[in-house]
């Protein structure tokens, strides 16, 4: 059986809750990347595992990107979700940083224009990987700020470290 493993780490935007398993060569595959007060973050439960150093080097990562050294994550992760929702977080890891889409795009990219915005939105809402795969750079067609789990003040905050809050790119 795997042992889940889970710990905390300090960000600008809160604690963020950090929880995997441990891989081959020592390392942890990320299943769940949650910032404290989200809704429907992570928990943590009975049985699960406080390992700090497990997740070191996801920690560094997430200190880089928070101190803008760092624009893109080299984590692994688990495949979660149903297929939809694995195009729609695909969809999102293809956002460049500093740039933002909206959810028109994401549907268009993933073959599912028209009424299958409210589908992305819904899957994107999902998004267990928060900060790392990068859900707060899809915003409103009209440029305004709509949807992030964590609450609009974090994203605004996301947005604001990766100079991207010119509005959807023409």
């Amino acid at each position: 059986m795997t042992r889940t493993l889970h710990t905390h780490v300090n960000s600008p935007l809160g604690a963020l809750l950090l929880v995997g398993q441990a891989a081959d060569g020592g390392h942890v595959v990320l299943r769940s990347l949650s910032l404290e007060g989200q809704k429907g973050g992570a928990v943590v439960e009975e049985g699960w595992v406080r390992a700090d150093a497990a997740f070191a080097g996801i920690a560094e990562q997430l200190d880089a990107y928070f101190a803008g050294r760092r624009r893109a994550f080299d984590i692994p992760f688990a495949e979660t979700g149903t297929d939809f929702q694995r195009r729609v977080w695909r969809a999102l890891e293809e956002i460049p940083y500093g740039t933002t889409v909206s959810y028109g795009d994401i549907a268009r990219r993933v073959g599912s224009p028209g009424a299958g915005v409210r589908a992305v939105g819904t899957a994107i809402g999902r998004n267990p990987l928060l900060v790392v795969r990068p859900c707060h750079r899809v915003i409103g067609a009209d440029g305004s700020l709509r949807g992030y789990a964590a609450g609009l003040d974090r994203k605004e905050r996301l947005l604001g470290l990766e100079g991207a809050l010119g509005g959807v790119p023409g």
